[in-house]
């Protein structure tokens, strides 16, 4: 029975030391802080990449064209582009950044999340690729009842 333990073990610990540590993230509040304090997404698009232009139609963003209640719209943001970032915007709230992702070598992009959104406003969902290129998608939601305490 020792023996069977010790090879379990031993097996165990090899594995996990052969498993790659390149999984990493990026704080990009202390990377680019100015990207959080901007007010409109344009501003903080260009705090974040350097431009805010980008080649459409790469991203795919899924969001409804009518949100009864602000305080939860759910979007989906999908692209089959090797991408090193994704980042949402909008400019419903007094900040406009909502969220940035890494993502890993060949990752998948596919998220799903929840904004809340004072207002009828445009959503922007910014990437940049591995070659160095900036793709954009946008999307305006129509707010019935704002999620920020304001109608």
């Amino acid at each position: 029975m020792e023996r069977r333990k010790f090879l379990t073990v031993g097996s165990t610990a090899l594995a996990i030391s052969l498993v790659p540590l390149s999984l990493s993230a990026v704080n990009f509040r202390e990377s680019s802080p100015q990207t959080w304090e901007a007010r409109h997404s344009v501003d903080a698009i260009k705090e974040l990449y350097g431009s805010s232009d980008g080649i459409a139609g790469v991203i795919k963003l899924k969001a409804p064209k009518l949100a009864e209640d602000g305080a939860s719209i759910p979007l989906n943001i999908k692209s089959k582009m090797d991408l090193e970032s994704i980042s949402v915007f909008q400019d419903a709230n007094p900040r406009s950044a909502v969220a940035v992702f890494s993502i890993p070598k060949n990752g998948c992009v596919n998220f799903d999340l929840r904004i809340k959104m004072k207002t009828t406003s445009n959503i922007t969902a910014m990437g940049k690729g591995r070659d160095g290129k900036l793709y954009k998608t946008v999307q305006k939601v129509n707010v019935s009842i704002g999620g920020c305490g304001a109608s």
